[in-house]
């Protein structure tokens, strides 16, 4: 069941992750018009804001039906925008931004498999294995390594193509395979006021922040690193994505390391090395060091910690949330984290554009850090350890 989640995870991050990697091709080619900065950056933007605010709804509709169910419905959802894309959109600017809106219905799946992993595991294994769900968002690294090779060597249509089929025969395979956890609480009430009881919970806005600097940490870097690496660094387009992958790859790594860490140490002690890492590498990649030592350690170091820092989260989640609301508590958990990632490379953009440099945006992420790891260890420990007296 974790195995088939997890799949399910990174087959519908690949599609949701589809626009990212050909934003900059929409701008060169000059088929859909002359783009600005902004144009690309609002294409690639909707979809993960879609993805994220879905979450809040499809997090409380899985508490009710199950992953069971939400797994192939939303896996054969998302085939739709995938083909409206290819066979409609990819010579339109507005249908390209409607096709995106609906592709981030992709990114909500991520809000299915929490509760779903949950269920089966008992507490002290949760961490460990909602960290291994977790390492399903390396999907977007499949998207960022074979959309554009696809897109200019097999035809346009083909990447769409490709990932609607592997979304087909996901869906058809999780329909027959997975099955829900014996003895799932299915709750009672009324949608609307699950989510509000949710969202009144401690535990809830404490999460959403810890998951928006580490989780949105890690989606700003995925986001924003190769236009960094080749502005402050002069690397060339291909280099700059290649350390982007392995910039994901050690974020993607870490996630279940952070869950199983968390098992084993407490989520409180993992989540504020982690911050206390960001915040060092940070304010260390401000001064802008050469790349081929000590910028290099840097990054791979905050990514380690963003991701294990985002394992920690749903431990913390796990051990301290009612099972029945595990759901509802991860979809605005969830969309929390997309949002984190959605502002920054907004905020960098604007930045670099007034001063022609990213010091500044990096010394805000290193006191944002700092802010966090306060709260991880006052406020947060408050919640884990009342949990514990329980």
């Amino acid at each position: 069941m974790l195995a088939l989640a997890t799949l399910g995870f990174a087959v519908n991050f690949w599609a949701w992750a589809l626009i990212s990697p050909l934003g900059p091709m929409f701008r060169d080619s000059g088929a859909l018009g002359s783009l600005s900065e902004s144009d690309v950056a609002l294409l690639v933007a909707v979809p993960v804001l879609v993805g994220s605010l879905g979450r809040i709804v499809v997090g409380a509709l899985t508490d009710r039906y199950g992953g069971r169910i939400m797994f192939p419905v939303i896996s054969a959802v998302t085939i739709l925008p995938v083909l409206f894309i290819a066979f409609v959109a990819l010579d339109s600017y507005a249908l390209l931004l409607v096709g995106g809106f609906f592709l981030g219905v992709g990114g909500t799946v991520f809000a299915v498999g929490v509760p779903f992993v949950n269920a089966w595991f008992p507490p002290e294994r949760r961490g460990l294995a909602i960290g291994v769900f977790g390492a399903g968002m390396g999907g977007t690294a499949i998207s960022a390594l074979t959309t554009v090779k696809l897109f200019t060597n097999q035809g346009e249509k083909a990447p769409f193509l490709i990932t609607a089929v592997v979304l087909a025969v996901y869906a058809a395979v999780a329909w027959l395979l997975l099955r829900d956890a014996p003895g799932r609480v299915v709750p009672t009430t009324s949608l609307a006021s699950r989510l509000n009881a949710n969202a009144r919970l401690p535990i809830t806005w404490q999460a959403c922040i810890l998951y928006a600097v580490a989780f949105g940490g890690y989606v700003a870097f995925s986001v924003y690193l190769p236009a960094y690496l080749k502005t402050a660094h002069g690397l060339t387009a291909a280099d700059a994505a290649n350390r982007m992958a392995g910039f994901v790859l050690v974020a993607v790594i870490m996630r279940p390391v952070g869950g199983w860490l968390s098992d084993k140490f407490g989520a409180i002690a993992v989540l504020a090395t982690s911050y206390a890492v960001v915040i060092v590498g940070a304010a260390i990649s401000a001064g802008t060091p050469p790349l081929d030592g000590v910028g290099t350690v840097a990054f791979l170091a905050m990514a380690a910690a963003l991701g294990a820092g985002s394992g920690a989260t749903f431990a913390l989640i796990a051990k301290v949330t009612d099972p029945s609301r595990v759901g509802g508590v991860t979809g605005l958990v969830g969309a929390a984290g997309g949002l984190g990632g959605f502002l920054p490379p907004l905020i960098m953009g604007f930045v670099y554009g007034r001063t022609e440099s990213y010091a500044i945006g990096l010394w805000m992420l290193s006191i944002t850090a700092a802010l966090t790891l306060a709260l991880t260890l006052t406020i947060v420990r408050r919640t884990a350890q009342g949990q514990d007296m329980h």
